[in-house]
């Protein structure tokens, strides 16, 4: 059986920032706020991740093994609980939260926010079934608000068959996402069309990323950013970033094309520019994503598969 390292009871989940650097602490706080103005009805806002853990990392860059660049900037990854998720507008919303927490602030001041929106009965539900990724943010979080309005659930323990069951299921679904846009890609090339090569390439590459982080912690994202989604992979393995190593000018501006082409491929035809060369220098990186994905993830449903029983 999977058993939860340290597992509090949630009635003593930490309420103290105090551990944190003055800054931070002024920015959570602000955040708090602009999260209580921006949505109704929170009974709940729960810091979680690396600051939560005081593991996080500010400002630092570092390279690979492989010699590509790593970007080691924390989010402030914060959890909002309320009666109803946010649905289709939580993209809306953080949007204003973040232009908000910006106003007024340095580029280089300001640290990405990523919000987690779920209802009391959705996340009760995840804990019951012992999601880890819910387990652990609340586990390792602290809590931010409370209206008292809310108890969590104590998780159920969760063995590594259904682990490896739930992660396959994933899997299976969302390569075959990739491998449809791939073939979507190839009809694009043929006749040719490059702007939608480049906005077919960003959805494989999206839906391959994906893919890493629901086998690992059984969670999927919502971003579409290309960025944000190899940050949120790299803490599982850091052989993705290899793929798009963004040390030069030539492999930064390659990654800035292929992540621009998910909106500008659609909405800015006119001035997104994409050339043959641009594809044919992208297509072999995102077959070799698909590549590092398909091994990476098999090694880890292989891993679940040699705990069951333990």
């Amino acid at each position: 059986m999977l058993y939860w390292k340290n597992l509090r009871n949630f009635v003593d989940m930490k309420t103290s920032i105090d551990f944190l650097p003055d800054l931070v602490q002024q920015d959570l706080n602000q955040l708090t706020a602009l999260i209580r103005e921006e949505i109704q009805d929170v009974g709940m806002i729960i810091l979680f991740g690396s600051y939560a853990k005081n593991t996080y990392a500010r400002h630092d860059v570092t390279k690979d093994y492989g010699g590509g660049m790593i970007e080691f900037n924390s989010d402030y990854d914060m959890l909002v609980v309320s009666k109803k998720r946010l649905g289709k507008s939580e993209g809306n919303v953080e949007t204003r939260i973040r232009e908000r927490f910006a106003e007024g602030k340095e580029e280089h001041e300001v640290t990405k926010v990523q919000l987690v929106s779920e209802s009391i009965s959705k996340l009760n539900n995840a804990l019951s079934e012992g999601r880890y990724f819910y387990v652990d943010a609340i586990n390792e979080g602290v809590l931010l608000y409370d209206t008292g309005e809310y108890k969590l659930a104590t998780p159920q323990e969760l063995d590594y068959a259904k682990i490896k069951e739930i992660a396959n299921e994933y899997y299976d679904e969302k390569f075959l996402d990739a491998i449809r846009h791939f073939q979507h890609f190839e009809l694009d090339y043929s006749h040719p069309d490059y702007k939608f090569c480049a906005f077919d390439l960003h959805q494989v590459a999206e839906c391959l990323i994906k893919t890493v982080v629901l086998v690992y912690a059984l969670y999927g994202h919502k971003e579409h950013d290309l960025k944000f989604l190899l940050n949120k992979s790299k803490g599982y393995t850091p052989e993705l970033v290899k793929v798009f190593p963004r040390d030069t000018a030539e492999e930064k501006r390659l990654f800035e094309l292929l992540r621009r082409a998910y909106l500008e491929a659609r909405y800015n035809k006119k001035n997104f520019i994409v050339t043959k060369e641009d594809i044919d220098a992208l297509k072999p990186k995102v077959e070799q994503l698909k590549q590092v994905v398909e091994e990476v993830c098999r090694e880890r449903i292989a891993y679940y598969e040699s705990q069951i029983g333990r």
